[in-house]
């Protein structure tokens, strides 16, 4: 087989896979620059400002920002559109006494990179741009414009920034792959979520003789406790990939007229995980009818609710949805996931696993809500999310380089084993 300019199918892989171990310092050190670069969520415009500038330092035919301040950067000009995609938002580093270092250090050593966001997921934007660098620099002129998104806002809201890319600018790729970290093994799936909110009703009196009213604080013991039964008995979807789904109580507010006197108000929050077949009006049904039998409730007496998110980014443009993020699962058949297979076999000479997350990630927006096909492939460890210590491998980093240079060869057919 030849590639795009010529070469046999082994050169391009060759090529590549030289050309990724070539970088490997590039990419640490663009890593490290990110990492060093504070991006909580909402406030990521001094890291969308660098990478928009390591982006046309690597060649990038095209990048701009987008209404909500996603970044996005563009080589080639296919027909098809296949997209990598990376948030550069992080968490917050929570109890600094849990750190042994400085959370944004961005140190280079003993073969990792330190620091808050390395593995999520900094590090699959830095893969990303040096995968937009080597195919510059082979010249790249295949069936796919190949763009490479850095999302905004994702740890507040999964995939709310896709949301926008797809309904509000008609950005609509036909393949994605998101760079989450997933030990560089392909994932093809991972349970939705949702969250609820359960509003319950007492009646208050005097707390020196609380049988005269009805305690909200006690039906708000007698729900939580049917939620974790409703958990116990979610069951797995059919091929058992995803798993069961899960629902917990997260927060309890029990609030009355005074410290003295019944409860007249209760709010129980939940997490809800979602695996295939599950969606919102099926868990907000469950929910109803656990609840209603623990507390004796008319079942259309208790409000039960999903909250809406709403936030405005580093660019200053309002943008919402409701906190409802769909489940989504890719066939092992899919012409995605073989293709996927087939470019980490061309390069590693192995087979590799393929599984699925345990988290959330923007798919749920671009696959489980629009239906795009995706998989997931990227740098560090999903153990290291939201974690202290945070570290990503500069091994990973290179393998993934090389997996999403090669992937859109893989996909035209121009790589074999």
């Amino acid at each position: 087989m030849q590639g795009a300019n010529g070469e046999t199918d082994m050169e391009i892989r060759d090529q590549i896979r030289q050309m990724a171990e070539k970088y490997r310092d590039y990419t640490a050190q663009n890593l490290s620059k990110l990492v060093r670069t504070k991006s909580y969520s909402s406030k990521e415009e001094d890291v969308c400002r660098l990478i928009v500038e390591l982006c046309k330092e690597a060649g990038f035919d095209e990048v701009r920002i987008d209404g909500l301040g996603s970044v996005i950067g563009r080589v080639g000009n296919g027909p098809k559109k296949l997209a990598f995609d990376a948030h550069i938002d992080t968490v917050e580093v929570g109890n600094l006494a849990n750190w042994t270092f400085d959370p944004f250090c961005g140190d280079i050593r003993d073969g990792k990179v330190w620091g808050r966001g390395a593995s999520d997921q900094k590090g699959g934007a830095a893969s990303m741009i040096t995968a937009g660098r080597i195919l510059k620099e082979l010249g790249y002129g295949g069936e796919y414009t190949v763009y490479f998104t850095f999302t905004v806002m994702e740890e507040d809201c999964d995939g709310m920034c896709w949301k926008y890319l797809i309904e509000e600018e008609g950005f609509k790729p036909d393949l994605i792959v998101s760079t989450e970290p997933t030990s560089c093994r392909i994932y093809r799936g991972h349970r939705g979520r949702m969250e609820i909110r359960i509003i319950l009703r007492g009646i208050s009196c005097h707390g020196s003789a609380p049988e005269r009213g009805v305690s909200a604080a006690y039906k708000a013991a007698r729900a939580a406790l049917a939620i974790e039964q409703l958990n116990k008995d979610l069951k797995p979807d059919d091929d058992n990939f995803l798993g069961k789904g899960t629902i917990t109580v997260s927060q309890i507010d029990v609030k009355g007229p005074s410290q003295c006197a019944v409860a007249d108000y209760a709010m129980l929050y939940c997490d809800r995980r979602l695996t295939w077949g599950e969606d919102a009006e099926l868990a907000i049904g469950q929910v109803r009818e656990y609840v209603s039998k623990a507390t004796g409730d008319d079942p259309d007496s208790i409000i039960i609710e999903m909250p809406d998110y709403e936030k405005v980014g580093w660019t200053n443009k309002p943008y919402s949805q409701e906190l409802y993020f769909p489940t989504w699962k890719l066939d092992p058949d899919h012409p995605l996931v073989k293709a996927a297979v087939l470019d980490y076999e061309a390069l590693f000479g192995k087979e590799p696993v393929v599984d699925k997350w345990t988290f959330s990630t923007n798919l749920v927006a671009t696959t489980g809500r629009h239906k795009i096909p995706a998989i997931g492939f990227g740098p560090g460890d999903e153990a290291q999310a939201h974690a202290p210590n945070e570290i990503n491998r500069v091994e990973d980093l290179v393998i993934c380089a090389g997996f999403y240079a090669l992937l859109p060869y893989t996909l035209e057919g121009k790589v074999s084993k």
